[in-house]
């Protein structure tokens, strides 16, 4: 990965930003989570309603701990979540109360996954922090595959596109609920 396009890509998110990026099967739109503004602007690219929420992506567990409330999980779920990761394994998990509702939408809960995907990775190590990960089209549209895909698709809305490659998964991440563990989405 070119270091230059990382650093680009990292400046986009601090500056409030919404950019493009490979991950494990698709390509993802990102934001600064905790950045309203952006949070707004990557849902109205998407056309996506706020209150279906949105999907969290980290470079490791102890990111995503200022968001959870681990707490309200059974006794034992949180072993099955952490030994998922890293890889594309979305778990939803008790929010705490003051995660905004522009992440959890309608619900007390938030979707969120650890990446075994190295340029994610190093996305969300460089930033500090988890980003938003959501699918790269317009609800209802399928996601882009590649970065030309994107670029074709949504590249006059973006900040910017990270260069890089999905890991040729055909489907995104299978999402479970993390107090139950049972499907919610399958992969």
């Amino acid at each position: 990965m070119n270091p230059q396009s990382l650093q680009f890509a990292l400046e986009q998110l601090r500056q409030g930003g919404v950019i493009g990026y490979a991950t494990e099967a698709v390509f993802g739109l990102g934001c600064d989570p905790d950045h309203g503004e952006a949070v707004a602007r990557l849902l109205k690219i998407k056309q996506r309603p706020i209150d279906k929420g949105l999907v969290l992506v980290a470079a490791d567990f102890s990111q995503l701990l200022p968001y959870l409330d681990l707490a309200a999980l059974p006794e034992g779920r949180l072993a099955a979540i952490l030994d998922s990761w890293p890889g594309p394994n979305t778990w939803i998990i008790p929010a705490k109360p003051e995660v905004p509702t522009w992440l959890k939408g309608r619900f007390s809960s938030l979707a969120v996954r650890v990446t075994a995907h190295a340029q994610v990775h190093d996305l969300c190590l460089g930033f500090g922090k988890p980003l938003v990960s959501s699918s790269a089209n317009k609800s209802g549209e399928p996601p882009a595959r590649s970065a030309i895909e994107l670029t074709l698709k949504m590249g006059t809305e973006l900040d910017y596109i990270l260069p890089g490659k999905t890991e040729g998964l055909v489907n995104p991440s299978l999402i479970r609920d993390g107090c139950t563990g049972a499907v919610v989405r399958p992969a």
